[in-house]
């Protein structure tokens, strides 16, 4: 997007990728379907953003109606979900990668794949190392998108920090979002259900809430309206070390409607029977009771009721940082200026992952990389014609 708009303004552009081919975690994001952005109203679109207020400028400036206006450029229609979710009409990210990068090289851009940013020499250019050896580059402005700290096959592993920390430029620390997290699941949950989808129903954390499904794993939850919370707990991990995800297993029946149930007379069927044949809670949703009761559900009818509406899952930490579908962290907000330039390196822009934001996934990551990418694009044609003039 950075190359798209410096085109835009007559302005030559290299890129630079350090893989084999381009886009690879915009391939990998489509992989079961290309979420490019939501179609909701743009002031709910935007509070989904937990940032700098310029984040929120930059995608109210390139939000959902500039994105799909931008797929219809390049022949692609947009599909929009029943949940509002904003797709390419196939689904897929590789015909609209390949239309893309075809147009960004019949509009001049220069692909340099396996090119992976070393940093800069003495001299201030900036260091590749390439099939041929170090390769050097001295342009006029640089863009730099170099993602965040997750999925290190894919190029972005986040060792630029300390790169940007040399030269006075502050990060902030790396830290997961919309990520799995851990839970001490019985050896029972582990074998039994690993893998198994919980739906129907609604999660809760400290106040924020989602209707959606998620997965079990034989580490703990992952998935769906885990990565709606995610925010909410790692923030409760950070603060307290633990976290507790409430989950409602029957979120279209309230207290009194489940023991109404409960009370139907059972026979001599188990409880666990009884809560089948009476509520529909099997399999994977009465694990999670039995989990929550340490094996022995509550005689008590209310109280059995009120556990089904919030079954307690104590959440210990997070899955590995490179597993995270995206981090936090990165190039701190102060440390930029309106235009998304460094303030200790004139001509030197960031965008995309690298900045230090979080959003949800559902459209909005990719929607905000793109967002960010244009601004940092228009902030360098800005700033060589400014350069120019002097």
């Amino acid at each position: 997007m950075a190359a798209e708009a410096l085109l835009a303004r007559g302005v030559g552009v290299d890129i630079y990728d350090a893989m084999p081919s381009f886009g690879r975690k915009f391939l990998m994001a489509g992989k079961s379907g290309l979420n490019i952005s939501h179609a909701e109203d743009i002031d709910v679109f935007l509070s989904r953003y937990r940032s700098d207020a310029r984040l929120q400028d930059m995608v109210r400036a390139f939000g959902p109606a500039q994105v799909v206006t931008w797929m219809e450029a390049l022949g692609i229609a947009a599909h929009t979900g029943p949940t509002g979710r904003v797709f390419p009409e196939m689904m897929k990210a590789s015909p609209l990668l390949r239309a893309w990068l075809v147009r960004l090289q019949d509009a001049g851009a220069v692909l340099h794949p396996k090119h992976r940013w070393k940093g800069w020499n003495a001299d201030g250019a900036l260091v590749f190392d390439a099939p041929q050896g170090t390769v050097t580059a001295a342009p006029d402005a640089t863009v730099l998108a170099l993602g965040g700290a997750s999925w290190k096959r894919l190029g972005s592993d986040g060792a630029w920090a300390c790169l940007l920390d040399a030269k006075g430029a502050r990060t902030v620390p790396f830290g997961p979002s919309n990520c799995g997290f851990l839970a001490d699941w019985s050896n029972h949950m582990k074998e039994k259900f690993a893998g198994a989808p919980v739906k129907s129903v609604r999660l809760s954390v400290g106040g924020q809430e989602t209707r959606s499904e998620f997965v079990i794993t034989q580490r703990g939850v992952e998935s769906g309206g885990i990565y709606t919370l995610s925010s909410a707990l790692v923030e409760g991990l950070r603060r307290d070390g633990a976290a507790t995800l409430s989950i409602d297993l029957l979120p279209d029946m309230d207290v009194p409607a489940i023991v109404a149930k409960i009370e139907r007379p059972r026979g001599k069927q188990s409880m666990s029977n009884h809560l089948r044949k009476s509520l529909g809670i099997s399999g994977v949703k009465l694990a999670l009771l039995h989990e929550a009761a340490r094996g022995v559900l509550p005689d008590h009818k209310v109280t059995l009721a009120r556990l089904i509406k919030a079954v307690p899952i104590k959440v210990t930490g997070t899955a590995p940082l490179d597993e995270a579908i995206s981090t936090t962290g990165g190039v701190a907000w102060d440390a930029l200026d309106n235009a998304l330039m460094l303030r200790e390196l004139p001509g030197v822009f960031c965008a995309g992952e690298m900045i230090d934001w979080d959003a949800p996934t559902g459209g909005y990551l990719i929607t905000a990389c793109m967002a960010t990418g244009k601004a940092a694009g228009e902030g360098a044609a800005d700033w060589l014609q400014t350069a120019s003039s002097l």
